[in-house]
């Protein structure tokens, strides 16, 4: 009777943890039977379909269901005859989380004891997972991890820095799991307006507030059968929390101005770039809705810390553009890897993006773009911007318009944000442009803004 495993979390060290449970029958006439408990959902009873089969009359045909998760083995009674009982106490519910013994029926008792083991990882055999690509150390650690809990229902928070491609990670574990069928749905946390994100999160019912004109599905509701990715999370406000948390507790929604609560059965990813624990502390983020997410952690590293995968992924994003058999010189691979990459693999496809549109001459002899290296303002910067403004000029009007305007958005972006020390409400404002699309812009260019 077992399903999808979720019996994996990441401790606080960050190594992967298979939880299971010992059971031994104590008292009864089944004194010596033992099983462990790992996955998925284990009955006990008297009937012969149940994965632990007991012999006592006083014990009921399905008499208990058990359930390993993280926070603790979780056991239901089945509203059986004659009772379940936890420290002498008839119990109908509860989560066990130390040893103890169950007693069931009037004569079984089972002495129940967990056994965590560190969870084995075989070696990744490839140098990609789903559309992410990777070839060295820090990757294949992460593909690893990634492909041993994409087949489980565990929910996994992605750690890393604006631009390692976290999203991309998370629909690569969607299609690797068992709900690749479902829905994939992406929740961009920094992007939705505060005063409608409970109604874009749960949906509303019509006439619950001004211009709600009709009945509207939310976007965990969408993710129903499938997984809800929830960027940016550490963006939710603090006081939207305590709802989201429920949802994912109960796995149901109420949408506002209605009170039936609807039933949802999804697997929840999450994302940031921020340190959540760090968070936590100083009161900007939810204890308890951190924990609901941090069941698996994994951390995302960033471009610079993989400098080996730089050439793969050049190749990559040309080819992505069009350009088959494009390849990164020597030349321009030895200053590409003396870059920062402060915008990590997102900055290298707008790199890669740009030179392609100067041509492969202009990219084999001109410096990196001044913008993509933060260094616009620098007299070699301004070397550079000459060359590929001519070399633009050669170009067709369109794209020589699109690279020209990229080039515009990003730094006028950077200055505009350097300006108000990266609060954005306060640069749309100056700009008379509307924060969504300060959002969209300094995600689209790899920024990592410290809001305040």
């Amino acid at each position: 009777m077992s399903s999808i495993p979720t019996n994996l979390y990441t401790d606080a060290g960050g190594q992967l943890i298979q939880r299971s449970y010992r059971l031994v029958v104590v008292v009864g006439p089944d004194v010596g039977m033992r099983h462990t408990v790992e996955s998925g959902t284990t009955m006990i009873g008297t009937h012969a379909d149940n994965d632990i089969v007991l012999t006592d009359s006083t014990v009921s045909r399905y008499h208990l269901e058990l359930q390993v998760k993280r926070e603790g083995l979780a056991v239901r009674d089945l509203d059986t005859t004659n009772g379940t009982r936890w420290g002498g106490a008839r119990v109908q519910a509860i989560t066990l989380t130390e040893p103890g013994r169950l007693r069931l029926g009037k004569h079984t008792e089972i002495a129940i004891e967990a056994d965590d083991v560190p969870a084995s990882l075989s070696e990744f055999p490839g140098d990609s997972f789903g559309r992410v690509l990777g070839n060295t150390p820090p990757m294949k650690k992460l593909f690893a991890l990634l492909a041993r809990v994409a087949i489980t229902d565990a929910t996994v928070l992605l750690e890393g820095e604006t631009g390692t491609g976290k999203e991309a990670i998370a629909e690569a574990l969607h299609t690797a799991s068992a709900r690749a069928r479902g829905p994939f749905v992406v929740v961009d946390c920094a992007s939705i307006p505060r005063e409608l994100i409970a109604s874009e999160l749960f949906g509303h019912a019509r006439g619950s507030y001004t211009g709600a004109i009709s009945d509207k599905r939310g976007l965990v509701e969408s993710a129903d059968g499938g997984t809800l990715f929830l960027d940016e999370i550490g963006e939710l406000p603090i006081d939207l929390q305590p709802q989201l948390l429920r949802a994912l507790e109960k796995r149901e929604v109420r949408r506002v101005g209605e009170t039936r609560p609807i039933p949802v059965d999804l697997r929840v990813i999450a994302a940031t770039h921020r340190d959540l624990r760090a968070m936590v502390k100083s009161g900007g983020f939810r204890e308890d809705l951190y924990y609901r997410l941090a069941v698996v952690r994994c951390e995302v590293p960033p471009l610079r810390t993989r400098l080996a995968d730089l050439p793969a992924l050049a190749r990559h994003f040309a080819e992505a553009f069009g350009r088959s058999g494009w390849d990164v010189s020597p030349a321009l691979l030895e200053q590409l890897n003396r870059h920062g990459w402060p915008g990590t693999v997102r900055e290298l496809r707008n790199v890669v993006e740009r030179a392609l549109s100067l041509g492969t001459i202009a990219v084999d002899a001109e410096p990196m773009p001044p913008s993509a290296a933060g260094s616009g303002n620098s007299p070699g910067g301004a070397s550079a911007g000459a060359g590929a403004s001519q070399a633009i000029l050669d170009l067709p009007f369109k794209e020589a318009k699109a690279a020209l305007v990229e080039g515009f958005e990003r730094d006028y972006l950077v200055n505009l944000l350097a300006r108000h020390k990266g609060n954005i409400s306060r640069a749309a404002l100056e700009a008379g442009i509307d924060r969504n699309y300060i959002h969209r812009l300094v995600k689209k260019y790899g920024l990592d803004v410290e809001r305040s």
